[in-house]
């Protein structure tokens, strides 16, 4: 992480000035961009992450964790359930969420309209796969 970058931009990214895409981290979530990577010099990403419509949960992401210094989860619309290690976790709209660097977790169901904030340092985090944890994960919730 480039911690001595001198960052002098100013960003203010409004609704309508990007649109939500795929071809993120998840084929089964959107992701929209708010610049802040960018501002930032590559200290920091913040983007907004939904549930694609298309795609209901089947199989999560998977145990993973994540090499970076700090993430943090804003669940702003919806539900998410997590794995984090072996203890399942809801996270409803309105919680907010430090996964501590390097905890091995699996986001393994959420609601159609979930929607959360997440802000990690560095923007060019990287994803591990993991080994299960557990193997007592519940069940998804099927979309209706």
């Amino acid at each position: 992480m480039n911690q001595h970058a001198a960052v002098k931009t100013f960003s203010h990214v409004k609704p309508g000035d990007n649109e939500y895409t795929g071809g993120g981290l998840r084929d089964f979530f959107l992701y929209r961009d708010l610049g802040i990577a960018n501002a930032t010099g590559g200290q920091v990403i913040a983007h907004l992450v939904k549930a694609n419509p298309d795609c209901p949960p089947v199989d999560g992401t998977g145990w993973h964790r994540h090499d970076c210094e700090f993430q943090i989860v804003i669940m702003m619309k919806g539900w998410a359930r997590f794995m984090y290690e072996d203890k399942p976790t809801l996270v409803s709209a309105g919680d907010v969420v430090h996964q501590r660097p390097g905890i091995v977790h699996y986001l393994y169901d959420y609601s159609p309209d979930m929607e959360y904030l997440e802000i990690v340092s560095p923007a060019d985090f990287k994803t591990v796969d993991m080994p299960a944890a557990t193997d007592k994960v519940p069940p998804v919730t099927p979309w209706k």
